[in-house]
C-alpha cells in the first residue's frame, strides 16, 4: 500500500475490531461503526474527498490538528472529542491505524465490565 489507506482499508480496519458493527443511522451516505451501541468511527460514502471521523482524547486531538493539515475538528460532531481525517495519504498509514485503535479503545474504556467481557469472549 503505497498511496495511503483509502476508504475500503479504513472500513476493513473498523470492522475488524472485536464487537464492531456497521450501521447507517444517518442514512446511506455515512457508514457508522459502533461497539456496544457507541460510535467510534464515521466514514462518509459519497464522492471524494474521502475521510474518516474518529473519537480522540481532547489534548491529543489538538496536537494532531497542529501536526497534520489533513486532521481537522470533527465534522458535525463534538469538536472537542472528534477529529476528521482526510484520507489523502498525508497521514502515514501506521498513524491512521493507531488513531482508529485509539478511538475504539476510548469507547471500549467507557463500557461496563460485563460489556467489555463480551467483546473479549471472556465470561
Amino acid at each position: 500500500m503505497t498511496h495511503g489507506a483509502g476508504r475500503d482499508r479504513v472500513i476493513a480496519e473498523c470492522l475488524a475490531k472485536p464487537g464492531s458493527v456497521e450501521d447507517y443511522p444517518f442514512g446511506d451516505e455515512v457508514a457508522v461503526f459502533k461497539v456496544a451501541g457507541r460510535m467510534f468511527a464515521l466514514v462518509p460514502l459519497g464522492p471524494p474527498p474521502e475521510s474518516i471521523s474518529l473519537k480522540c482524547d481532547p489534548d491529543l486531538a489538538v496536537d494532531l490538528r497542529a501536526r497534520h493539515t489533513a486532521i481537522t475538528a470533527g465534522y458535525h460532531l463534538n469538536k472537542r472529542h472528534w477529529n476528521t481525517v482526510a484520507l489523502d495519504g498525508s497521514v502515514p498509514d501506521e498513524e491512521l491505524l493507531e488513531l482508529i485503535e485509539h478511538s475504539y479503545e476510548l469507547v471500549v474504556a467507557q463500557l461496563t465490565r460485563a460489556q467489555r467481557a463480551t467483546l473479549s469472549g471472556s465470561p
